[in-house]
């Protein structure tokens, strides 16, 4: 790809997301999402194989329903109260249309069917900013209006994510659409919050991209798509596929990890908020995450092959890239003790 067409599209991304995050006004929040969606698409596409073209084009379709639709809620809003004010969404039908709006923007289930499928058509890393960065600007959204927004809807889209996530991720082989639907799993933990908490929400985002970053940045240093190759790639770096298994098991809430901790907090906040079931049911529901997080570890670190060949390891992967790996690994698995902290702030 072009540096200069490279450069422009990130740009227009920090662009597109800064003025939905820092906007008032439903026109300017809606126009930093379209920046966000015209600008990903060349990094979608990139490669130029009917895959990617295929990615992108379903991509752009199902954003611009989102955001047709996030337009018509705003609209609607403004109809019945005279509001733009993004905080100011109290008319029930646009806050109805403004969840599904971002639920298909997120990937919530039952909006979940493009995400997978656009996840596997590109690159590991426009996969890594269609999973963490570029969610950021509608969870905003969400975090801002969430005083208006239905507790019992969000609920139910929460442990539908939460369980599809987990089941649909059980029979695939491909490390990509694993993670795809490990971020619809995780979604479910952050909708599930929002009413309730919304700075536990954030935490969990937070969190949740501090993980995912180098499991994405590590299988793209190891060249890993599918889980055939993965269990092969211990040769190449050894170090680095050996911390693969403990961030993968961070990412599905074992203690002492990163990833016990947005877990313990969110099950706490449902248990003060006397929804003790809803707690249950989907801290069951995440030990379908844990049995794929598990096969992947498994694939990754524990398995020998037959007839490996011998051949020198490399021990080292790129300068440039080497300290920003191991410090997100760091940060991804070694972070627990911080919670006093993170209890003081929340």
């Amino acid at each position: 790809m072009n540096p200069q067409a490279k450069l422009l599209s990130i740009t227009s991304l920090f662009l597109g997301s800064t003025i939905t995050i820092t906007s008032n006004h439903w026109i300017m929040a809606w126009t930093g999402l379209e920046i966000n969606t015209l600008a990903i698409l060349p990094l979608i596409s990139k490669s130029h194989h009917p895959r990617a073209i295929e990615a992108a084009t379903k991509y752009f379709l199902v954003q611009a329903a989102a955001s047709a639709l996030l337009l018509f809620s705003s609209m609607t809003n403004a109809w019945y109260t005279g509001q733009w004010d993004i905080t100011q969404l109290t008319h029930p039908t646009s806050c109805l249309l403004l969840t599904t709006a971002i639920s298909i923007k997120l990937g919530l289930v039952p909006f979940h069917f493009w995400f997978p499928e656009v996840l596997q058509g590109t690159s590991l890393t426009t996969g890594l900013l269609l999973a963490t960065a570029l969610k950021f600007p509608p969870i905003t959204l969400l975090l801002l209006t969430s005083p208006s927004l239905n507790p019992t809807l969000l609920t139910i889209l929460a442990i539908a994510s939460t369980a599809l996530g987990g089941w649909a991720g059980l029979n695939q082989t491909q490390t990509r659409k694993i993670l795809a639907f490990s971020s619809i799993s995780h979604l479910g933990w952050m909708a599930i919050i929002l009413v309730y908490n919304p700075k536990l929400t954030l935490i969990t985002f937070y969190l949740y991209c501090l993980m995912t970053i180098p499991i994405f940045l590590t299988l793209d240093t190891i060249k890993t798509l599918k889980l055939t190759t993965m269990s092969t790639a211990w040769t190449k770096i050894p170090p680095l596929t050996a911390t693969l298994m403990l961030m993968l098991l961070s990412l599905a809430g074992l203690p002492p990890l990163t990833g016990f901790l947005p877990k313990w907090l969110i099950i706490q906040e449902l248990t003060k908020q006397e929804m003790t079931p809803t707690a249950t049911i989907i801290a069951l529901l995440s030990l379908l995450g844990l049995f794929f997080y598990l096969r992947l570890a498994y694939c990754a670190t524990i398995t020998l092959p037959p007839n490996s060949i011998n051949h020198m390891k490399q021990w080292q992967t790129n300068k440039s890239t080497k300290m920003f790996i191991t410090t997100f690994i760091t940060l991804s698995i070694m972070l627990l003790p911080l919670s006093p902290m993170i209890f003081t702030t929340s």
